[in-house]
């Protein structure tokens, strides 16, 4: 910690995001902080509902579709918030260098892979009726 007077502000890290350029509007640099911090939720829902699906599979020893469920879902909420922190570094170091902002790169590959585990529930909740 690097202090040089009274009022100095303890040195912030990552020095990679925070070691360049200026700081932004701290209302900008709030909301990517928010941004990010919804991304983990929806990731730590993922791995929520797979963790469920597991153990629902388990206890009720249905077939392995289920299981298969819930590892996509475990793997996509594992993606998604590694994503997040990824997106947030990207976006601070944007901002802070007066560039514009870069593109949710994983933003249709969330909704595609949401899309495919619905389809893959209701596939097995139909194969259940039958």
């Amino acid at each position: 910690m690097t202090q040089d007077g009274p009022n100095a502000q303890p040195e912030r890290r990552p020095h990679s995001v925070y070691g360049i350029g200026e700081d932004p509007d701290i209302r900008f640099s709030l909301a990517n902080e928010r941004t990010a911090l919804a991304w983990l939720r929806t990731g730590l829902g993922l791995v929520a509902g797979g963790v469920a699906l597991t153990s629902l599979a388990t206890f009720a020893e249905l077939n392995i579709m289920i299981d298969i469920v819930a590892m996509v879902a475990c793997l996509s909420g594992g993606i998604v918030a590694f994503y997040a922190l990824t997106t947030w570094r990207r976006n601070e170091r944007a901002m802070r260098l007066n560039q514009p902002l870069p593109p949710p790169v994983l933003l249709p590959a969330l909704a595609i892979g949401v899309a495919i585990i619905a389809l893959l529930l209701a596939g097995f909740a139909f194969s259940e009726l039958l």
